[in-house]
């Protein structure tokens, strides 16, 4: 006999989280439930790869992936858990602690809808969960030429920037990105077009850093630049928040000698006609047409670090590009994470490696810490994520020198 008493309702399950062990996730249980209520569980990596497919899942908006540098082993288990869920329907939240640019990158890639760094930035987790919830907006078509602003027959004559890492890890790339987008900043009533290229076709990572598409595109352009005009090199560019273009790294890994002398000519040819400034972002192997670069160069700023690595590395280049008799005096050498001001020993130690490998340390950046690799995987410059940072002031130093210095050279001529 029925008791006749109404049975609860149980609330669907409409998110998950999706980890080694959510324990080491504590502050995401505590946002989840926040967003949530009680509607929502919790699965471990092997139970993921099923659940999605039983009916229990057929309410689920989003899984809340966490992972950290202990689960980079396991990425192909990933790849395939978000595989999954974008099969069914479920969008995905990439929380990370400690997981490298390229993994992350990976992930991103296999189409995580959001990511969000962890220890979690307060709301950031409902406001996520709030774009996932948002519909997209319908863009209308494109033109079928559309080349931003290209014009055909410019000849602006731009100046050309590049930075080149000595070592890995020596902030070239944050260096490229920010530089780039602060003389697209530089000025409020006559800002300069400003022109980012990543030619490190293999590890190229400018489009993280800026949260931009690779587009196939870009291989088309640099296999035949031969038939490359106005009009290719413009499809080929991202806009970035409509203040500069970006050509970027494409979206799979290329040989570097892919493009020999005479195709990077031709994209620094267009480039420098169409741009005030042209940011270049080297491949830290030197390669056939490194001396290509070096030449159109105006400045080449060559970054490093207080260690040993970087003081062998900055030697073996500096003598490459001697014994080819290449133009050394357009280097200026960048120190990444120097010593504090008040650091009288670490001070010394600069002097001692400027005077045993018979350079001028010219740019000393201060170390920004956490703050700059969040900017760079959340994908937003400085100026919009950490703007008081001492790393983005001294970028912001050194965009306004370079640019009174090109504002000088036009009034003497």
């Amino acid at each position: 006999m029925s008791s006749g008493m109404p049975q609860p309702e149980q609330e669907p399950i409409l998110a998950c989280t999706v980890s080694r062990d959510v324990q080491d996730f504590d502050l995401l249980i505590e946002d989840m439930e926040s967003a949530l209520g009680e509607s929502w569980g919790e699965l471990n990596f092997t139970e993921a790869l099923v659940f999605f497919d039983q009916p229990e899942a057929s309410d689920m908006e989003f899984i809340a992936l966490a992972l950290n540098d202990a689960d980079e082993d396991d990425l192909p288990m990933m790849v395939e858990i978000i595989g999954n869920a974008k099969r069914n329907g479920i969008k995905v939240i990439l929380v990370a602690e400690d997981l490298s640019t390229s993994a992350l990158h990976s992930l991103l890639r296999q189409g995580a809808d959001e990511f969000i760094p962890y220890p979690l930035p307060e709301g950031e987790l409902a406001q996520a969960i709030e774009r996932l919830r948002t519909p997209e907006p319908v863009a209308a078509p494109a033109p079928a030429a559309q080349t931003g602003p290209l014009r055909v027959g410019a000849r602006k004559d731009g100046a050309v920037i590049v930075v080149h890492g000595l070592a890995g890890g020596t902030g070239a790339t944050t260096l490229a990105v920010n530089l780039a987008w602060e003389l697209a900043n530089v000025s409020k009533t006559d800002a300069p077009s400003v022109c980012l290229l990543d030619l490190d076709l293999q590890y190229g990572s400018v489009s993280t850093f800026l949260d931009l598409p690779r587009r196939d595109v870009v291989y088309e352009m640099l296999s035949d630049t031969e038939s490359m005009d106005e009009e290719m090199f413009g499809q080929a560019l991202v806009s970035f928040e409509d203040k500069m273009q970006v050509l970027t790294a494409p979206p799979e890994m290329l040989p570097l000698d892919l493009v020999a002398s005479e195709d990077i000519n031709r994209i620094l040819q267009i480039a420098r006609n169409q741009f005030d400034y042209v940011v270049i972002d080297m491949p830290s192997t030197l390669v056939q047409w490194s001396e290509a670069v070096l030449s159109a160069a105006h400045v080449y700023f060559a970054t490093f670090e207080l260690d040993m690595r970087s003081a062998q590395n900055t030697l073996r280049f500096k003598r490459a590009l001697q014994s080819e008799d290449l133009p050394v005096e357009k280097l200026r050498y960048v120190l990444n994470r120097a010593p504090k001001f008040t650091d009288i020993n670490g001070k010394s130690r600069v002097k001692r490696m400027g005077e045993s490998l018979d350079i001028n340390i010219e740019l000393m950046l201060p170390d920004g810490g956490k703050a700059i690799t969040q900017a760079n995987d959340h994908g937003i410059p400085l100026a919009a994520s950490a703007p008081k940072s001492p790393l983005r002031k001294e970028i912001v130093k050194l965009a306004n020198s370079i640019h009174a210095l090109r504002d000088n050279d036009a009034a003497a001529a």
